[in-house]
């Protein structure tokens, strides 16, 4: 299967299969980032998720895929920095701030500085047309921030350190988004970037959140509960994060990190179905803008 996949790299296959990836992310980030908003406080559900995936891809890492090459330990210090800051940042935001607020500043500021950042690393460019498709889609994820800041958000009091933690961890996530892309590509085999950098991540984070989070642990009533989230979060994030990944190493990191911020529509999605949140027709009317500009940023190059 890796020969497979990597004799589509720059080919018109590997394209496709990097857009359905992208848009596989876009989906499950989304239910990514509303298991960490739902019963749990979003530390202990962050850290049940860790280590969960952490566990899962640890017999991966030691038994199934190839030894890393010796260049590839700096490159997984490097992302294991850049991931803990952005989940911390990510913390920090989703207890301040109501998730359809906090949720599309993050994912609106990540698609302008990751197309910059693919540009400086990777020589990639975008089209006029694409960089109009860049801006609708920015503009519908900012404007559903701004409609739910102003109709639904009650959480005020807290809302300023929220906007400025959701920003951050959406530079953040043009950061990582960035590095994941070099590393993947600077590995022999993809799967071993993948194996590696979850078991990396996820046995390394877990314990920080248990050791300066302990307050949270002991305050939880229910440990079934807080298992299977953390199990279920452990595979959406397998095929969350490995498919962009994937996707960055098929085709061009810009496009796929514009495309998996079509998340915001399915995240607003599952905000109404499982959250209970209000959606009206300006919110739809937002929704559609978000999907039309990654339309235009597909099919405008």
């Amino acid at each position: 299967m890796t020969d497979w996949l990597l004799s589509l790299e720059g080919t018109d296959a590997g394209h496709t299969l990097a857009l359905i990836l992208a848009l596989t992310a876009a989906f499950l980030h989304a239910v990514f980032g509303a298991l960490q908003k739902g019963r749990h406080d979003p530390w202990v559900s962050r850290g049940a998720i860790d280590l969960s995936y952490g566990l899962m891809a640890l017999p991966f890492a030691l038994f199934v895929v190839p030894w890393p090459e010796s260049h590839m330990w700096p490159i997984f210090a490097g992302a294991f920095a850049i991931h803990v800051t952005y989940k911390v940042l990510q913390g920090l935001a989703y207890t301040r701030g109501a998730y359809t607020v906090v949720y599309p500043v993050v994912r609106g500021t990540g698609p302008f500085f990751a197309v910059i950042g693919a540009y400086l690393f990777f020589g990639e460019t975008f089209g006029p047309l694409q960089w109009v498709g860049v801006l609708v889609l920015m503009s519908g994820i900012f404007g559903l921030a701004v409609y739910n800041y102003l109709f639904l958000e009650t959480e005020r009091a807290t809302l300023g350190p929220a906007l400025a933690f959701a920003v951050a961890t959406g530079l953040l996530v043009a950061l990582y988004t960035t590095y994941d892309a070099f590393g993947i590509r600077s590995a022999a085999n993809p799967f071993t970037f993948l194996a590696w950098f979850f078991t990396i991540d996820g046995l390394g984070f877990a314990p920080l959140v248990m050791i300066f989070h302990r307050k949270g642990f002991a305050a939880v009533d229910d440990w079934a509960a807080l298992i299977r989230r953390g199990v279920t979060g452990g595979f959406v994030a397998f095929f969350s994060f490995g498919s962009i990944m994937m996707a960055t190493r098929l085709d061009k990191v810009g496009e796929a990190a514009v495309l998996r911020e079509t998340s915001t529509v399915f995240a607003a999605l599952i905000g109404w179905l499982a959250l209970k949140e209000t959606v009206g027709p300006r919110r739809i009317a937002l929704m559609t803008l978000i999907a039309v500009g990654a339309v235009i940023v597909e099919f405008g190059g």
